[in-house]
């Protein structure tokens, strides 16, 4: 039997649908998402995928991004997601905007998106304590040195991250 955490809505023959992850990202099939993106002083707050995630270790990506459960609000899961992967909480978060893309993610499986965007700005004191078996290390960036960094090495970021800020980094930071 399927855990519940492991259903994400998905849409099959037009419906969404509560489906398995691992067999939605195997068969590509577009579903929801959501990214944080949390900013500081010190730039974009970035994160270094665990290399025991099961797509895209070791890569670098947005502050966080999840799936919601079947029947999750989008933002209540970012801000779930906020806090279990970043051991974020306090920041407020602002929605977006929605985008969606697809994109290869390796060993065989698709990211299909459509993504709801929330953007927040650190909150002072902010304490950051990841989870490692999600993140292996944290990184606030400057807007455009990150943007520098991906030209430079599309290969340590990930697939998504290079999507949003070539083709949405307006509806994020209004840039």
């Amino acid at each position: 039997m399927t855990e519940l955490s492991t259903l994400i809505p998905a849409y099959v023959n037009g419906v969404l649908t509560p489906v398995d992850k691992l067999a939605v990202h195997r068969a590509g099939l577009r579903h929801l998402a959501v990214s944080v993106f949390v900013t500081g002083p010190g730039g974009v707050l970035l994160q270094r995928r665990a290399m025991g995630k099961y797509h895209t270790p070791g890569l670098w990506t947005n502050t966080c991004c999840t799936h919601p459960y079947w029947g999750e609000p989008a933002m209540d899961c970012a801000l779930r997601r906020l806090d279990q992967e970043m051991g974020l909480n306090g920041a407020a978060l602002t929605h977006a905007g929605q985008v969606e893309y697809r994109a290869d993610v390796g060993s065989g499986m698709t990211e299909h998106e459509v993504v709801d965007i929330f953007t927040g700005t650190a909150p002072t004191g902010m304490t950051i304590t990841p989870d490692p078996a999600e993140v292996m290390a944290v990184d606030w960036v400057p807007l455009a040195d990150l943007m520098a960094r991906i030209t430079a090495h599309p290969d340590q970021f990930t697939p998504w991250l290079r999507i949003y800020l070539t083709d949405h980094a307006a509806t994020i930071f209004g840039a």
